[in-house]
């Protein structure tokens, strides 16, 4: 990983965090990683909408904390008008910290290609040309940045590493673990440090009554959980993480992701998920997370 980092005009606000970079280059996974963390994501927001959220989100009774704005080029005026917005903002004294994500053009030809989708710059023209195009634009937003990472040779677990230890709580040493269902139809995530397969229990997607549910919802819950094998597996999964967080620690990672996938992503990972959470936030020194990443999909 190339980084570099610069001192902003005023001392970034640490609540505040504004997410742009290349088309490509990883936005949409910062964005995910930060809402995992407990931030709350304003995503794809149009410059001339930022001042107003960060207004909402930090006056009167907003319960928000910590907001992470997340904004790209589909606006055409997007470069003038985030750096008016940029400045902005720090004249009303909260100075956003400005993370640009970036990547070589070979790198961002080949996941478009993966993608098989198309520039928002391209118009009709080469892959390429909109890449230029997009480079020219956001020249000064990449020049006056806090933060530049360049994601060339990250995988989007290194980019999750990357963000969860730049964005942790600096006055915890809780261990973070992030806790994750999903669907093995979907695909298993790439960044898990541990995943564990739950189609072994009996599939409430065979009953009609329980279908329309998830593993979220009680009925679903108790069925997954009242199962003998459920018990006997959390029992296991949890003495599992007894024993590899402390190796963790003595390791120097403060961070360890656990995916539970079962065929869809719509139940018993979910129920488990949920269920494992509760006893491993049990445990001292630990911070739990959930995330269910095909809950929603067909």
């Amino acid at each position: 990983m190339n980084e570099h980092s610069r001192q902003n005009r005023a001392n970034p606000d640490m609540s505040l965090v504004l997410i742009t970079g290349i088309s490509g280059s990883g936005r949409n996974t910062a964005a995910s990683v930060l809402e995992e963390m407990g931030w709350y994501v304003a995503d794809n927001l149009p410059p001339e909408l930022i001042v107003r959220m960060v207004e909402l989100s930090f006056g009167g009774e907003s319960p928000v904390e910590r907001l992470a704005i997340v904004t790209d080029v589909r606006s055409r005026a997007f470069a003038g008008s985030l750096e008016e917005v940029l400045d902005r903002l720090r004249a009303t004294g909260r100075s956003p910290l400005v993370v640009f994500l970036d990547a070589e053009d070979d790198t961002i030809i080949a996941r478009y290609d993966a993608v098989r989708r198309s520039h928002p710059l391209q118009d009709g023209e080469t892959l390429s040309a909109g890449i230029d195009r997009e480079r020219r634009m956001l020249s000064g937003i990449r020049a006056s940045a806090d933060v530049v990472v360049d994601t060339t040779t990250m995988s989007i677990h290194d980019l999750r590493r990357d963000l969860e230890q730049r964005f942790s709580d600096p006055t915890s040493q809780n261990q973070r673990v992030t806790i994750q269902s999903f669907g093995f139809k979907h695909g298993a995530p790439r960044d898990a440090d541990l995943l564990v397969d739950v189609r072994f229990l009996p599939n409430p997607y065979w009953d009609p009554k329980l279908r329309p549910y998830r593993g979220i919802d009680k009925p679903v819950s108790d069925f997954v959980l009242e199962q003998e094998d459920a018990q006997r597996f959390l029992d296991l999964v949890e003495q599992m993480a007894q024993t590899v967080l402390p190796g963790y620690r003595r390791e120097g990672k403060n961070y360890m992701t656990l995916a539970v996938g079962c065929t869809g992503g719509h139940h018993r990972s979910v129920a488990v998920a949920e269920a494992l959470a509760v006893r491993l936030g049990e445990m001292p020194g630990v911070d739990v997370h959930t995330a269910h990443r095909d809950i929603e999909k067909d």
